[in-house]
């Protein structure tokens, strides 16, 4: 274990937000470390689909996304288990890129401002006293004036330090089970395909190099149902929707096996935590169905990064951050999360969401409404 480090902010999770934030504060002349159990490139379990509102945001970052050539996407495609189904021109629209890549060339640009990036590295606890921060990771131990927690939907510091919606038992909003493929597919790629199935959603996009995200979120019971096989739930349960069943089988699947997760959750979760701020989808997480996971993670770095410029610069006290920070969180999401679960209760079950897209197929106008409730402006 080396000495203690000192920085001015430290920074847990190397993901979209963190690494967002990481970038917008090591622009305004402050020390940075960020911790990131994995290296650098990898994949995570995501639908890979950013909604068009990040564009310009991402492009003052240093991300040359004209230049990658990435999808862009303005149709939605859902479909119920039964079949039906219903298309639509997105409003807003968005496009599609892996986390294997934009996470990766954002780590290159925080490196590039002087980012300290300790990879491979867990961090076992966070400390708060005397008005600072010491973060104790299996490397290094860091000192710091803020400390931010940006470290994805469930993880090891969630259960150690007992967050409200981990103490929960398991319901209905938090014991679902995440899969992700990249495959090759013949489907166009201007096209973002919702289909539902038995307590569950699949979603397929485009990314970079023509390859495809298959992502799809169900309940942990289905798979237990299934001898806990995923092959099993696959073929059992997601390809009785006749659309999943064309997916599975006429697929390229470019992973060796199957990314996955458990245990996520969709309860409300604490904005500031023993005074750490939390972002992306450790301060809330919108249902896969409504999509933006990824635009809201990188909307909260920049709510984040702007208030604690102003706590470092003396123009703003720790509480006032705290409480800025949980104001403009609540405005800015609060609308958006409400109408994920909304739009969440009506999918799932089966009956429900082949009722759901029989009407919607009659009611374009009500479709797009449901839409931009789940998009932002640009920011």
């Amino acid at each position: 274990m080396s000495a203690q480090e000192q920085y001015d902010v430290s920074i847990i999770g190397g993901g979209l937000a963190g690494l967002s934030a990481a970038i917008l504060l090591a622009k305004s002349g402050y020390s940075i470390i960020l911790f990131e159990k994995e290296t650098y490139p990898f994949h995570k379990v995501c639908g890979e689909y950013i909604s068009l509102e990040c564009w310009e945001f991402l492009t003052e970052l240093g991300l040359p996304l004209s230049d990658w050539n990435v999808p862009v996407i303005d149709e939605l495609f859902v479909s119920s288990p039964n079949g039906r189904y219903i298309q639509q021109k997105l409003p807003l629209g968005g496009f599609g890129v892996s986390r294997y890549k934009i996470d990766d060339e954002l780590a290159k640009i925080a490196r590039a401002n002087g980012v300290v990036i300790m990879e491979n590295t867990t961090v076992q606890d966070v400390c708060f006293e005397n008005d600072r921060f010491s973060v104790l990771s299996d490397k290094i131990n860091a000192k710091t004036l803020v400390c931010c927690c940006a470290f994805g939907k469930r993880a090891n510091l969630d259960v150690k330090w007992k967050r409200d919606f981990v103490k929960e038992k398991p319901n209905a909003l938090n014991n679902y089970i995440g899969v992700k493929y990249h495959a090759k597919l013949n489907a166009p790629r201007n096209v973002i395909a919702l289909h539902n199935f038995s307590d569950g959603y699949c979603g397929i996009s485009s990314i970079e190099e023509g390859k495809a995200c298959i992502c799809y979120l169900t309940s942990a019971h289905n798979l237990q149902a299934n001898g806990k096989s995923i092959g099993h739930l696959e073929k059992h349960i997601l390809m009785r929707n006749p659309f999943l069943k064309e997916v599975f089988n006429t697929a390229e699947i470019l992973y060796d096996k199957p990314l996955s997760i458990s245990q996520v959750s969709f309860m409300k979760k604490n904005r500031v935590e023993n005074h750490m701020l939390m972002l992306g989808d450790a301060a809330g997480l919108i249902a896969p169905l409504c999509g933006n996971g990824m635009s809201m993670a990188l909307r909260s770095s920049k709510i984040a990064a702007g208030l604690i410029i102003d706590y470092l610069e003396g123009t703003l006290k720790r509480a006032e951050m705290e409480i800025l920070y949980e104001q403009q969180w609540h405005n800015t999401f609060e609308s958006r999360l409400r109408a994920g679960r909304i739009i969440q209760s009506l999918f799932g079950k089966k009956w429900l969401t082949n009722l759901t897209i029989q009407t919607l197929r009659h009611f374009p106008s009500l479709t797009r409404r449901i839409i931009r409730q789940t998009h932002g402006k640009a920011f």
